[in-house]
């Protein structure tokens, strides 16, 4: 997919301004997010959608957080109220059969919910392994602590999603559930050794590399980079992600204003490009940060645009 930028946008409101009609028309974003300042009724989303698309040319991604419990952009009366992840972990540990069929059909439900509003892309489900001790940033929205049971849930929710035509998005690589902070508002810095997470919180990654989309976590894993968030290490990204799980699909960062980042919007972008990530996600909205944001990236290219065009190639046109 040559002459598009790889990033993904949000946009302000419940439809385009004539400024982010202009802006996308140029600029070309390989993708949008949408967020509950973008939600209002079915119909206006679906029209938001078909006017993003219009905008850039091309069969644009779309993306949105709808994990179920606590973490849901599209809610009632509209739409479903679904169950967290760890509502279903629960009930695998009692009836791990049941528990498998219930998180797909949930997979499958959320997944013709955004579907039939032109979403074709959502961030879930999360194979984070929370610790004792962590933030509770992840807390419930993980499915457990049991790396094979997280990545047995994960692939029923993921598959699901996949005939339902979206795609799913595995967060956070190479794992955020240890984290003793919320990366939302400071960088949480993880001291546990490789190969004790290659055993825990690496397995549901490993156990679904190849799916076509990823998130990175923006923690610092100190034993592989003492120094960097995932989002812009190479080492984090060349040796845990590509390397101990061996995930070749798309990797998107987490949204680059989180406070766990440093540096201009700019910078973090290039960088988390730099460093082997494949797409930026920016979540603000703001014209401001995505014209500052799109100076600065190149166009999709290389390893980038074959995984952008496989991930792609997983779905049919929504539109």
């Amino acid at each position: 997919m040559g002459g598009v930028l790889p990033v993904i946008f949000g946009a302000g409101g419940a439809k385009l301004s004539d400024d982010e009609r202009a802006f996308f028309r140029e600029s070309r974003p390989w993708g949008f997010i949408i967020f509950e300042r973008n939600v209002e009724t079915p119909s206006q989303l679906r029209a938001l959608t078909e006017a993003m698309r219009e905008a850039v040319g091309h069969d644009a991604a779309i993306l949105t957080d709808q994990e179920g419990g606590r973490v849901a952009r599209l809610k009632p009366p509209h739409w479903g109220a679904y169950p967290s992840a760890r509502h279903f972990g629960k009930l695998y540990e009692k009836n791990a059969d049941q528990a498998l069929q219930e998180v797909a059909s949930c997979g499958a439900a959320i997944g013709e919910a955004l579907a039939s509003v032109g979403i074709n892309v959502n961030c879930a489900p999360v194979l984070d392994a929370p610790v004792g001790g962590a933030d509770p940033i992840i807390g419930d929205r993980a499915y457990g602590e049991e790396a094979d049971m997280i990545a047995a849930l994960g692939r029923a929710f993921a598959e699901a999603h996949l005939k339902a035509g979206v795609l799913p998005v595995l967060k956070h690589m190479p794992g955020h559930g240890r984290a003793p902070a919320d990366s939302h508002k400071k960088t949480p810095f993880i001291d546990e050794t490789a190969e004790a997470m290659e055993r825990s919180d690496f397995l549901p990654f490993r156990a679904l590399k190849e799916m076509p989309l990823g998130m990175t976590a923006h923690c610092v894993y100190r034993e592989i980079d003492p120094d960097r968030p995932a989002t812009v290490s190479p080492l984090v990204i060349e040796k845990a992600i590509r390397g101990r799980i061996g995930f070749d699909g798309l990797l998107m960062t987490d949204a680059i204003e989180m406070e766990a980042l440093s540096g201009s919007l700019s910078a973090r972008a290039e960088a988390s490009l730099r460093s082997g990530c494949d797409m930026v996600l920016s979540s603000s909205g703001l014209m401001k940060d995505m014209e500052e944001i799109a100076s600065r990236l190149p166009l999709l290219a290389g390893e980038s645009e074959r995984r952008a065009a496989g991930a792609m190639a997983r779905l049919g046109s929504l539109t």
